[in-house]
């Protein structure tokens, strides 16, 4: 067992960071003893080495929390797809620096926005988050995803910021006003139809993704204008309580 100050010495997380960790319910000490220490096993160590891999795939917090709380979070599982993406992160990144370099040497004008695609990243994202935090629903668009073709994953892709753009063209209405609702319900119907069955609960999961994650939320923000993922995921707040 190990005390919070020797967690932090022995991880580099900060002590304040490990209590914000329990006070949100992420990682919790083992015991905390009556003189008030928290204590740490190695089964907290090893659920606080999982949050540190998914921080640095920039993984918000609350999504962290929603995965490694599935009761079907299998570990073995969860590493081959955090070796992924840190592969696919790694491989993104020497394209930037290859990118970078040409510029230095050649030149402003060298040009290539195809470096900063990072759909592949995104969408293996989005498949571990959808696995963990709606198992079923991760069958389903599994499923899905394996019988469409590449034209038609594209054009589903465009067809889905095409309705972040309408959310964006309607951002001075308030998130219940009737058509933005009306709005909601299209997103969540189009899900249903092209990705997997989408419910209350996974649509508010979803639109924590869309303003959370800073990938989502700097693509929806590029096609609806600053400001939509939030306003999205208030709609979607304001859709999922009624």
């Amino acid at each position: 067992m190990r005390t919070v100050k020797e967690v932090s010495k022995l991880t580099g997380v900060s002590v304040r960071t490990l209590h914000y960790y329990d006070a949100i319910g992420l990682l919790k000490p083992t015991r905390v003893t009556e003189a008030g220490y928290r204590m740490y096993d190695d089964a907290a160590l090893s659920r606080l080495q999982n949050i540190l891999l998914f921080r640095e795939l920039q993984f918000p917090l609350k999504e962290i929390k929603v995965i490694l709380d599935s009761p079907d979070f299998n570990q073995e599982e969860a590493i081959v797809q955090q070796i992924k993406l840190l592969e696919l992160q790694y491989k993104h990144i020497g394209e930037l620096i290859s990118f970078a370099r040409a510029i230095q040497t050649k030149g402003v004008r060298t040009m290539n926005f195809e470096v900063f695609d990072t759909n592949e990243i995104e969408q293996y994202k989005t498949e571990v988050k959808v696995k963990w935090g709606h198992s079923e629903a991760y069958q389903e668009y599994k499923q899905r995803n394996a019988s469409q073709s590449k034209c038609n994953y594209d054009r589903v892709a465009d067809e889905m910021m095409s309705l972040f753009a309408g959310f964006g063209a309607i951002k001075q209405f308030l998130p219940a006003d009737q058509t933005v609702q009306e709005k909601v319900g299209a997103l969540q119907s189009y899900i249903n139809k092209n990705f997997y069955t989408c419910n209350k609960e996974i649509l508010k999961g979803l639109g924590e993704m869309y303003a959370c994650d800073e990938r989502f939320k700097k693509n929806i923000d590029r096609f609806g204008g600053e400001g939509t993922a939030e306003f999205v995921r208030q709609a979607i707040l304001v859709y999922c309580d009624k």
